[in-house]
């Protein structure tokens, strides 16, 4: 499969480029980004071509890979998916709900296989656990923590500006839905609340199977308080999510193998950008919960891409 990247951020350097280049299928075309000699940069050290005209890249490939503030990324995926490209996306799907949509409606029209790299999700260690536990109907609660500090220090993803604006919520909550929503179900009502330190959050999650899970996400989280957690507790006792041994290279390469399996006319994928959407709606949601003053439930908005 020809790929090109869109993107030269700190996640396309460290992840996206070299798994593509090193992956046995895939033949790396070219990287585009909105910095040119950035661009010109990142393809030379892996041995392709850099593009100055993203529809010119679109015409070359059979999918992209995409490493872009999610705005960035919706509109483009809208794009490439037009221009029969299939999609390796990144999390969150997009910032708004009707961006994620029309990403959704492009990919459907256009008959392209999409996969959004939640990265939890295509480590082994961690899918395993969340299949297994998949399995069980009797949950009662979950927690998840997921807390990172990212605006202190050297840490490359400080300076990015929508990570400052949009915060953990958007960033890590991602990941957090990726592991209960499979689990636990879908869910029928959110509350939210942005007591505490920073851009700290805790989401309350109602899921329509009948359990509850809450989630604590924070980029602001001191150092030495930092990590991440998941705890499921039910009829069969407690089980924690895993550490997982590997890192984001080789979990990337995990999706691009999802997306050559679904691109190749086998079903679509768990993580596609149907799913992508949900996790959308439901951070929408979350975000308009927080600063409430009353506090209520309010039930996601309903989606067209519910399976």
């Amino acid at each position: 499969m020809r790929i090109g990247l869109l993107g030269t951020g700190p996640w396309a350097e460290a992840a996206h480029a070299p798994a593509m280049s090193r992956h046995e299928g895939l033949d790396f075309v070219g990287v585009w980004g909105r910095r040119p000699e950035a661009a010109r940069e990142l393809a030379e050290r892996h041995g392709t071509r850099h593009y100055t005209d993203v529809e010119e890249l679109l015409s070359a490939v059979d999918a992209v890979a995409v490493a872009l503030p999610p705005d960035v990324q919706a509109d483009l995926a809208v794009r490439a998916a037009r221009a029969g490209c299939h999609l390796l996306l990144d999390k969150p799907l997009a910032s708004t709900v009707a961006r994620g949509r029309a990403v959704v409606e492009a990919v459907r029209e256009a008959g392209v296989a999409s996969v959004v790299f939640f990265t939890t999700r295509f480590q082994p260690e961690t899918r395993e656990w969340i299949a297994a536990r998949a399995e069980r109907s009797d949950w009662f609660t979950g927690r998840a923590e997921w807390l990172g500090s990212v605006f202190t220090g050297d840490n490359p993803f400080g300076a990015s500006p929508w990570r400052r604006e949009r915060g953990a919520l958007w960033d890590v909550g991602p990941h957090a839905l990726s592991v209960l929503l499979p689990v636990l179900g879908d869910v029928r009502r959110v509350t939210a609340t942005a007591k505490g330190p920073g851009d700290t959050v805790h989401v309350v999650l109602d899921h329509v199977g009948g359990a509850s899970a809450v989630m604590t996400l924070s980029l602001t989280a001191p150092r030495e308080a930092t990590g991440v957690s998941v705890e499921l507790r039910g009829g069969g006792g407690t089980s924690r999510l895993p550490e997982s041994s590997d890192g984001a290279v080789p979990a990337l390469t995990e999706a691009v193998d999802a997306l050559l399996a679904a691109a190749d006319g086998g079903p679509p994928h768990a993580c596609d950008a149907a799913f992508g959407l949900r996790v959308t709606e439901i951070l929408a949601e979350a975000e308009a919960r927080l600063g409430a003053d009353d506090g209520a439930d309010t039930p996601p908005a309903s989606s067209d891409a519910e399976r």
